[in-house]
């Protein structure tokens, strides 16, 4: 078997947000939000429509939106690419949620909880190891929870996640294995399939069961996808290349009065001509 890769846009829709899907997406956010418990017992995926087949591709993410039965309000993004003010968008979209809840002549006790759930296929925090990070209001100091604390930022960082098939406990894992490999398997793992919403997941994602069309257009998206990962990479490269060789150029201007050329080309890793340039300045 073959799956479409579920963290394309058009394929994290079609498993997570299609009218075949709540069941599946109650397991996930029951997994990724609520350690697993039972906590959702039903909710409504809020237009649940495939995004249109567009030529641009211009968006790298899609987010998926449900109610749940309390009337709190979810937000489930995958995200591919580490965009500038990423994480400003993520906290824009959320309190853009919340603040839209209220009809006009109704009162703020109106207003329901709102969580952003976002997985990153990048490090979304390199300074923390943890998979799962929330991100609520609170004091500064004393780390007191704010009295109506609404709004609530989750987010899960797939390079982060190594375990094996065979390390697999929790449902978390099971889910979160599931969105960074189901694209390079070609069988469920037992461990998996056991789980009957992971294998509902599955069987959306077969590529058996999609169209010629559906296919070549998720081809399209996730060759995209790949042709703006390569291109951030070259510009981070390209930078890191540029700072280093300020580096070196400011190193050498400190001593061109106390050595001769070739010297500071052997210490900063410059070429004479590099150096004898600075001097011609």
């Amino acid at each position: 078997m073959t799956f479409i890769n579920p963290k394309t846009d058009y394929a994290f829709k079609k498993i997570f947000g299609s009218s075949e899907s709540k069941d599946i997406l109650i397991s996930f956010l029951n997994a990724m939000i609520y350690d697993g418990n039972p906590t959702i017992a039903d909710l409504e995926i809020i237009n649940p429509n495939l995004p249109p087949r567009v030529e641009g591709l211009k968006d790298t993410y899609l987010d998926v939106k449900a109610k749940l039965v309390d009337g709190t309000l979810v937000i489930i993004e995958m995200q591919v690419l580490n965009v500038e003010s990423f994480g400003k968008r993520v906290l824009y979209n959320a309190a853009k949620t919340y603040a839209f809840q209220l009809q006009k002549g109704e009162g703020y006790r109106m207003l329901k909880p709102v969580i952003a759930l976002t997985l990153t296929d990048f490090e979304m925090f390199p300074n923390s190891e943890r998979l799962i990070s929330r991100f609520v209001y609170k004091e500064a100091s004393t780390n007191l929870i704010y009295t109506d604390n609404n709004i609530e930022l989750v987010f899960v960082e797939l390079p982060k996640f190594t375990k094996e098939v065979d390390q697999l406990e929790t449902l978390a894992d099971k889910w979160i294995y599931f969105m960074k490999y189901a694209r390079t398997i070609t069988d469920v793992p037992p461990v998996m399939d056991s789980v009957p919403e992971i294998h509902q997941a599955f069987d959306i994602a077969n590529q058996v069961n999609l169209s010629p069309e559906e296919l070549e257009d998720i081809e399209r998206r996730e060759m995209f996808i790949y042709d703006q990962q390569g291109a951030i990479l070259q510009a981070v490269q390209e930078a890191r290349q540029e700072a280093r060789q300020a580096e070196k150029l400011a190193i050498a201007r400190q001593l061109l009065d106390r050595l001769d050329d070739a010297t500071i080309g052997q210490i900063t890793g410059l070429s004479i001509e590099d150096v004898r340039n600075l001097r011609s300045q």
